[in-house]
């Protein structure tokens, strides 16, 4: 199966300098995690496609940004030239290292220095880009083509910081950056599958994808990018952050989508002669 699921907001240690340092309780900096998306697609393993997904908190640093998208009016001193503090997720306080959890509330009692946070950065999410870029050219020079599946999880209203600002969500939504990220013809088979399965999907609204998709997604050059969003109520309590009985049926119906996308994907996936890119 030419795939690979990375699930990049579901880490769940916090670490105690961390704790400390936020003025927020535990379960509110909780708030922003992708709550058991690992475990809803656990059943990568057994099909032969890795599932890498970060043990560390979003919260604590953020894997689906770029690597040094930071807002600087949360540091002690300036921030080097090399530095995006203009992009709009910087802007949501949602940058890099975030300012905010999903629900506008501060994390930091204090300003930061930039030193804690490039230590962060090269200590973790460099680390965590290597061994993605590293599953994605081994599944490429395997199959001729790699599939990556960012795997995501989402309130089921629409928050403050997004264009769906108090509205019911679908159950699922894909992300593809508007076709620009994975084979058009991939994407309609994932929503055919999710869609038969009993779920309701929609395509880039709210989300068409983050750092991950973009950066990644390559149809061209035979390297494809689908996010995949799915509606926290549809397997957990929201407010308490605890599993409820729905999500022994969502992570059956994700492997057999994980199994009849990777049957499917041959008919869909180009496969040129290049070297996957870094």
């Amino acid at each position: 199966m030419p795939f690979v699921f990375c699930s990049p907001h579901s880490g769940r240690v916090y670490p105690q300098a961390f704790i400390e340092a936020s003025k927020l309780d535990p379960l509110m900096l909780r708030r922003s995690e992708d709550s058991f998306v690992d475990e809803i697609f656990s059943g990568a393993a057994a099909m032969g496609a890795p599932l890498l997904h970060a043990h560390f908190p979003r919260a604590y640093l953020d894997v689906n940004r770029e690597p040094y998208e930071l807002d600087p009016a949360m540091f002690t001193d300036p921030l080097p030239p090399h530095v995006n503090s203009r992009s709009l997720r910087v802007a949501g306080g949602l940058g890099t290292v975030a300012r905010i959890v999903t629900e506008q509330a501060e994390i930091y009692r204090r300003p930061l220095t930039y030193a804690e946070v490039d230590r962060r950065i090269r200590l973790l999410y460099m680390p965590f880009h290597e061994a993605l870029r590293a599953l994605l050219q081994e599944t490429h020079r395997t199959f001729g083509s790699a599939v990556l599946i960012d795997c995501h999880s989402m309130p089921s209203v629409g928050g403050p910081l997004d264009g769906d600002k108090g509205t019911s969500r679908p159950d699922i939504v894909l992300g593809d950056r508007y076709g620009t990220a994975c084979a058009p013809d991939l994407t309609d088979k994932a929503e055919e599958i999710l869609t038969r399965l009993g779920y309701t999907v929609m395509r880039n609204n709210p989300y068409a994808g983050g750092f991950n998709t973009e950066h990644y997604g390559r149809p061209a050059r035979g390297l494809h990018a689908l996010q995949i969003e799915i509606n926290r109520a549809l397997y957990m309590d929201e407010v308490r952050l605890r599993r409820l009985r729905g999500l022994k049926r969502l992570s059956a119906d994700m492997t057999i989508f994980m199994r009849e996308l990777g049957a499917a994907a041959a008919d869909f996936l180009l496969t040129p002669g290049s070297e996957a890119a870094s």
